[in-house]
């Protein structure tokens, strides 16, 4: 199966629906600390402000937030690690009225509600110590 290279980028235009689909697998042991981070841009460039911003130390904790105007807004911190060293995973965000979901292999896990309007966001970005098998937008009603 090929691999998706890592930083990844994709323009996206998000409303009540849609679905990021990410799947992938940690790369190393977990006792060098990997990371998967995924962004959530509402503009074209990794400068721009970031509606959501979910990022997995894997093995140790998920840390959840948004990047407005210059500066990261209040942090969530989930210790709850749906992942595991070495197997391949299925995450998907998906946008709801009031909230993003994440769903990791089928289960719901977490949820951030929107700080900033879904409909805002214009780039997805996937990145860190993480191998991508591929990413997919499914676009909302």
């Amino acid at each position: 199966m090929s691999c998706l290279q890592v930083p990844h980028t994709q323009c996206v235009s998000f409303s009540v629906g849609s679905c990021v689909i990410i799947k992938g697998t940690p790369p190393v042991s977990f006792d060098k600390d990997p990371q998967l981070q995924v962004d959530f841009h509402t503009g074209t460039n990794d400068k721009s402000d970031i509606a959501f911003h979910f990022r997995v130390y894997f093995g140790r904790h998920v840390v959840m937030n948004s990047f407005e105007e210059g500066g990261w807004k209040h942090e969530v911190r989930l210790t709850h690690m749906p992942f595991a060293q070495g197997r391949a995973f299925e995450l998907r965000i998906l946008v709801l009225h009031d909230e993003y979901q994440v769903v990791v292999n089928g289960q719901h896990y977490f949820g951030f509600a929107h700080r900033l309007k879904p409909e805002s966001v214009k780039m997805v970005h996937v990145w860190r110590d993480v191998s991508l098998t591929s990413v997919n937008v499914v676009p909302g009603r």
